[in-house]
Parts: C-alpha cells; structure tokens; sequence
C-alpha cells in the first residue's frame, strides 16, 4: 500500500445520464497509488459505467477525472492505454483464432516504439521491436503459467485460461493502473484462489495500482485495501473492507432490508 499524498486516480462529483436515467450521481473518490480498491454494488449501481468513463468509452455529463493529476476528460480513448491505464472486460475481448502469444503482445504495442511507416517498410528496428515484444510477452507468460498454451488459439482453450490470457495482455501494456472488470465471473473456486494471487502479485511485484469491480463478495474483501459501494449511481459507503461489511447501507443494498444494527 501507498502512502503518497496525491492520488492516481481522482473521480470528483461525475455523473452520467443516458435519457432520463441517472447512471452515475455525483461520484467522488479517490485511487492511492499501490492499493488495490475494491468497486461494489449491486446490478445497475452504476460500477461498468463509472469503467466506461474511466476508459473514455462514455462521456461524462459533469464532474472530472483526473489521472496522475490531470483531466482525462478530453482524452480520446485510443489514446488512454498509453497513459498508462489497462482494462480487462466482463466478457472475454480477444482475438480467438489468434495464439495465445500474439494475443499478449497485442497488448504490448501500446508501449511500442515502431512507427507505422517503419512498420509497413519493414525497417531493421521493426524487427528488433518486434523481438523485444515477443520476449516481454514470454516473460509475462512464464510468470502466469501460460507458456504451455503459447501456440495454442485462445478461443480453443478453457474459460479460466482465456481470463489468464486476458490479464496476462493487460499486464503487457505496462499499465500503472489496472481496471479489472469483473474478472472473477465463470471462475470455479481454484481459479478463483489463483486470480486473488495474481491481483496481488501485481500490485507487490509490479508496482501496479488495481481499481476492481466484481460481485464475488470473498474476493473483493480478501485482496482490496480500500472499497467503494454504489448503489442506483450513488455512493454509499466508503472504506476499508472491514468497515464496509458492516456498514448498514451497504447490508441494505445487498439485501433489500435495513440492517439491524
């Protein structure tokens, strides 16, 4: 865990319409550098549309988010991997026929330094590019168990391999902030032990900030530092797990009652 003053990530007063629906209503808080921060709600809280703003796919009708101090708000979205923010999706996002080793480098392209005029041409410093990538994404591989399936198409593989290829290409971006969307979705209980290792292990070894939306209650409470809750776009409750287990607004929303506390 971080101890540095100024923020990652600072989502300050956001709100979203779509029509007559408020998905968002005012939204604030804010990502410490090294934590892992837990994002918590029930279906349609409004935790994939605060995802979606933070990767520019939504546009946010006020507020701001600002990213290593500044605003992101008029940042295109092709250009967010490159300020250092990965994602991972609800539903797998890859190319399926592709082998599990182009895949992970698709992520590290990001951080390539090949123009594309040296790339349609072929140039020398393409094919070094091209080498360093692949070894980055051997590494990265190695580390998540996953050379095994390195020739292997992604789409041929079980579920719970595909989110490791998933994660495995989001690390090779070399992101300081990781948005993981739900990642524990179709997991059985080993894998779910295993994804609980990697969240921490990249934030312990890598240095990487993790900001997580999923409804598996264990994990969430078992790996994140901080958590926020939404509730019909709101923020209700703020804190460390401990706190939020037992916070009466929160028992409310999961379980439609007030607690009795």
């Amino acid at each position: 865990m971080s101890n540095s003053a100024e923020p990652l990530l600072s989502v300050r007063g956001v709100t979203v319409r779509f029509g007559g629906i408020v998905a968002l209503d005012g939204v604030s808080f804010d990502v410490r550098r090294g934590d892992i921060c837990g994002l918590i709600g029930p279906n349609g809280a409004g935790k994939t549309t605060l995802f979606n703003c933070l990767s520019r796919l939504y546009q946010y009708q006020a507020g701001d988010i600002l990213y290593e101090g500044k605003s992101i708000t008029n940042t295109p979205t092709h250009q967010i991997a490159g300020l250092g923010m990965g994602r991972t999706f609800q539903n797998l996002a890859m190319f399926r026929t592709m082998p599990v080793r182009e895949n992970v480098m698709v992520g590290a392209h990001c951080r390539s330094s090949a123009g594309f005029l040296s790339s349609a041409l072929r140039l020398p410093s393409v094919s070094a590019e091209e080498a360093r990538l692949r070894d980055k994404a051997l590494k990265i591989m190695d580390d998540l168990d996953l050379t095994q399936f390195q020739d292997r198409p992604v789409g041929d593989l079980p579920f719970g391999i595909q989110k490791r290829v998933e994660f495995a290409r989001a690390l090779a971006a070399e992101p300081k902030l990781l948005l993981l969307d739900e990642p524990a979705a179709g997991l059985n209980h080993e894998e779910l032990s295993e994804l609980s290792r990697l969240i921490r292990d990249a934030r312990d070894r890598l240095g990487i900030t993790v900001l997580l939306v999923e409804h598996h209650m264990s994990l969430v409470m078992s790996v994140s530092d901080h958590i926020v809750a939404l509730n019909f776009g709101r923020k209700i409750a703020e804190g460390n797990p401990e706190h939020i287990q037992k916070h009466p607004d929160v028992i409310e929303a999961y379980l439609g009652a007030p607690a009795n506390v």
